[in-house]
């Protein structure tokens, strides 16, 4: 079956989503995290687009940002491959990291741009990672806020408020606010025993490893002994398993 034809916006601004192959988890520790972030600052002025808004979740990413010189899909290609590159370096791994098509919605208005943006930064809030917006390190919210550094600001500042010294606190205000808002999102299981950050942690313990991706490079005896703990004895999911350590989901099944 063809894949249907990605919508172009009229004004070059998307909503973006890149997930891990098999929902495996794309950012192990804070190295992962600066790397990343340090890659869409370098491409920026290469590929001439804006970011406006990002947050980084474990097993995905969500990115607003508006294209300029090179075409979207260009632009993720050359973001994706210079991170697989590293990432794969690092934990010594070969093959594919995201999913093979990144997800992505036009945002045209200001209005949609406001509460797209609000849900990207909302987003750790809903998974349940913390309880407020500021907790969560890895979004663009603290770059509104404090000092910022890749993204630009004032393309929202300045359509929130005429008022210099209020855009900030009205920012923060509309960021906090309870919102249901729907956007672009990730297929999230329905329900999960036990948190993501929960889960990584008992694979790292249990198999005394120091990332819960390494258990991909343990001989498979040993893998699949700690496969059927991590199953039967602590109630993992094989969903939660695979899309934590990027283990075949035939694997964990059959272990």
């Amino acid at each position: 079956m063809p894949r249907t034809a990605r919508k172009k916006s009229r004004s070059g601004i998307y909503h973006i989503i890149m997930r891990g192959i098999n929902r495996q988890t794309i950012f192990e520790n804070e190295e992962d995290c600066l790397q990343f972030l340090e890659a869409l600052q370098r491409y920026k002025e290469k590929s001439g687009y804006e970011v406006y808004g990002y947050c980084l979740m474990g097993n995905h990413v969500h990115l607003l940002m508006k294209i300029g010189i090179e075409p979207l899909e260009q632009v993720m290609r050359r973001l994706c491959g210079s991170y697989v590159y590293w990432y794969n370096n690092k934990y010594q791994r070969v093959g594919n990291l995201f999913q093979d098509r990144f997800k992505s919605e036009p945002v045209e208005e200001d209005q949609y741009f406001q509460i797209v943006l609000r849900y990207i930064h909302q987003n750790p809030v809903k998974a349940g990672l913390v309880k407020h917006v500021k907790e969560y390190k890895w979004s663009s919210f603290h770059e509104y806020v404090n000092q910022a550094n890749l993204v630009n600001r004032n393309f929202l500042l300045e359509m929130i408020s005429d008022d210099r010294e209020k855009r900030i606190q009205k920012f923060i205000k509309y960021t906090n606010d309870v919102s249901d808002h729907e956007c672009l999102d990730i297929d999230n299981d329905v329900k999960q025993r036990i948190s993501d950050e929960e889960a990584r942690v008992v694979i790292k313990t249990v198999c005394n490893l120091k990332n819960a991706i390494d258990l991909q490079q343990l001989d498979c005896q040993t893998r699949n002994t700690y496969l059927r703990i991590l199953k039967h004895k602590h109630n993992l999911s094989i969903r939660q398993i695979e899309r934590l350590t990027g283990i075949n989901r035939g694997i964990v099944l059959k272990a």
